[in-house]
């Protein structure tokens, strides 16, 4: 054969290779639309269905329609216990599912159902799995960001303060972070800060371009007021993760005279207006019975808040109190408490999620863009919200390319940190994993006002990285834990992790 035969063939079978790749990517697209344009007719018929028992059938029908997608988490046995949850009338979540749906004003009820249900969980996570095998780098499946760094409160023990000026992103800039993170596959997009509600008038703009996305803004609740919730019921796709600290004496010790009630006051404006939110606690050693108590939990169901994320207290930046860590004892309390608050023994209706000692059903660090990354409000790229450095800022580069900086691949290539899910934190209980991982990579801190180097910050959880090394091997050691469906990890990291 002639060269330029061989070439004119060569051209001839690129031409139908890629004509044939674009005749399945339509095809792919309009199976899509379709997908959506049922289970937005499904959805708007749950939601019509309030105080309906009627619900269930529906739920039946969603559950059937994810199953169709071939996600490993939702076939097979976890489909059909799913189902049997479905039809049991007295399962707890579900019927706590049915109260916050009655509860909810129909708006928000069918955007959070559509943009957290279809777009996050099923339609994104196939493109986020695709994205991850074909660019071989973690790809988030929520990412967090701070619209501003500004505040109007000075909590102890926050590090807010010490991120220097007070930054801001334009909303051109946060609407890159959306616009490029939607293209990636990811719909569920969390605003902290600072307080996010600073920031209200862009948030608010962002939501009304982006309606297949949802919001959820981690929020002091002091800014919470009636417009804003006739705006978000207008628009739909924000929920407000409200920061409480337990009793009025516990609560506000830390975070200042007044806010407990102010937190009671914005409880009952969402409440009354039929908008979800849930509580961001975090817990320390001062506080920790009081965020787990029956009394404090029963307080949150009547106030309207259901599911709520417990934080561990890290000792990041200068005006970190090293001592509100808990104690190892705690700790160990902490573990058992919230699995007995999800357990069938306890009745109380609130979901809790903690995110230190959950890590056995998510893999251990979630961080790094494994499931999700932060952008602080000067642009800087940081793996955790948790862990001031960075080598990206959004303002030069793509989401696509910071999660394929060093820095990034260096927690791709790393996790999970440590195959005890009980110690996930490459910081809080495996120091050693982020001073070579910053080192390494090359990347900088970005408290600009009271700069922090990683051998300060680590140096600060040694003491607490040996003390609840044993108890967690232990505990871990103790329980039978089961393979996970699906292993977002680096190849060479899946099996065994």
């Amino acid at each position: 054969m002639s060269a330029e035969r061989f070439v004119m063939n060569t051209e001839h079978f690129v031409m139908k290779t890629e004509r044939f790749d674009l005749e399945v990517n339509m095809r792919n697209q309009f199976a899509v639309k379709i997908e959506k344009r049922v289970f937005e007719r499904v959805v708007a018929r749950l939601v019509r269905l309030k105080g309906s028992p009627d619900k269930r059938k529906v739920y039946r029908r969603i559950a059937s329609l994810a199953g169709r997608l071939n996600i490993a988490e939702i076939n097979g046995p976890a489909l059909d216990a799913v189902m049997r949850a479905i039809d049991d009338p007295d399962n707890r979540w579900f019927s706590l599912l049915d109260h916050i749906i009655d509860t909810t004003d129909t708006n928000v009820a069918r955007k959070t159902l559509m943009n957290l249900g279809y777009e996050a969980f099923l339609n994104g996570t196939r493109t986020i799995r695709a994205n991850r095998e074909r660019y071989d780098c973690n790809i988030p499946w929520l990412i967090l960001f701070d619209p501003t760094q500004a505040c109007n409160m000075h909590c102890k023990g926050c590090w807010s303060g010490t991120y220097g000026e007070k930054h801001s992103l334009t909303f051109e800039e946060m609407d890159k972070i959306v616009t490029e993170g939607k293209a990636l596959g990811a719909h569920l997009f969390m605003l902290t800060g600072g307080e996010p509600m600073v920031a209200r008038k862009n948030i608010l703009r962002l939501m009304e371009k982006h309606q297949d996305c949802q919001f959820a803004a981690y929020t002091n609740s002091t800014l919470i007021d009636q417009t804003l919730c006739d705006e978000c019921k207008r628009l739909g796709n924000m929920i407000f993760m409200i920061s409480i600290e337990g009793t009025p004496d516990t609560n506000d010790a830390r975070r200042g005279i007044g806010h407990y009630d102010a937190v009671m006051k914005a409880m009952d404006l969402l409440r009354e207006n039929g908008i979800l939110f849930g509580t961001s606690i975090c817990y320390t050693r001062d506080n920790i019975e009081a965020v787990t108590s029956d009394e404090f939990l029963r307080m949150l169901c009547d106030k309207g808040a259901h599911f709520g994320f417990y934080f561990h207290y890290m000792p990041v930046g200068k005006n970190a109190v090293p001592s509100l860590m808990p104690t190892t004892q705690q700790r160990l309390e902490m573990i058992r408490r919230i699995r007995y608050i999800r357990s069938a023994e306890c009745d109380i209706p609130f979901f809790p999620m903690d995110f230190q000692n959950d890590g056995e059903y998510v893999g251990g660090c979630i961080a790094g863009g494994r499931n999700y990354f932060h952008i602080n409000a000067n642009g800087d790229a940081e793996p955790c919200v948790f862990i001031h450095f960075s080598d990206s800022n959004i303002r030069d580069k793509s989401i696509l390319e910071i999660l394929q900086s060093p820095l990034f691949k260096a927690y791709h290539e790393g996790q999970p940190f440590n195959k005890n899910h009980l110690r996930p934190c490459p910081m809080l209980e495996n120091p050693e994993k982020l001073r070579a991982i910053v080192k390494s990579s090359g990347a900088h801190q970005t408290n600009d006002e009271a700069p922090e180097e990683v051998d300060e910050l680590c140096g600060k959880c040694e003491m607490y990285a040996g003390s609840w090394a044993e108890p967690a091997d232990r505990v871990w050691n103790s329980q039978e834990h089961k393979a996970a469906a699906y292993s977002n990890y680096a190849r060479d990291h899946r099996k065994g992790a």
